[in-house]
């Protein structure tokens, strides 16, 4: 499984943090055991690797913090998306944001570029190219404004 994968699944999982009761640990940990792969791997191709240890702790890290600053996340979504309430924006597109804003702010190792362009190709895959055009704007916005220059 290669890094990519590895950030798509943990999208997958924000997303899901949306509409369960579960803790992100609590996610992370059934959906990334043995059993809860498994069954994932018959409805999307993208389980059909299971994640080595340190794969399985990058996604860990991603979604953990992604529940973990939520908040924050949000407010710098809703900050960027001139003309928008968070409401109205997608809860796909928001979970693919909010990973990225996490890796830009959290994941010194990853540049913002890397970052923007895994965030538009994940939303290419989900959403409309007018969303795709969306979450580009507002991550570039988000880093021009928010980060100091790499």
């Amino acid at each position: 499984m290669v890094r990519n994968t590895a950030r798509e699944i943990a999208v997958h999982l924000a997303y899901e943090l949306s509409f369960t009761d579960k803790t992100a640990e609590e996610l992370v940990a059934e959906r990334l055991s043995r059993d809860g792969f498994a069954e994932l791997a018959g409805e999307d191709e993208l389980y059909s690797e299971a994640p080595n240890a340190k794969q399985a702790e990058y996604i860990r890290a991603l979604v953990c913090g992604v529940a973990d600053h939520a908040p924050e996340l949000d407010e710098f979504i809703a900050r960027y998306a001139k003309g928008w309430s968070f409401d109205r924006i997608p809860l796909v597109a928001s979970a693919i944001m909010r990973v990225a804003m996490y890796e830009i702010l959290y994941f010194r190792d990853v540049p913002n570029s890397v970052a923007i362009n895994e965030a538009v190709e994940i939303a290419k895959k989900y959403e409309t190219p007018e969303t795709v055009k969306f979450i580009n704007g507002i991550l570039g916005s988000f880093v021009r404004a928010e980060i100091s220059a790499e």
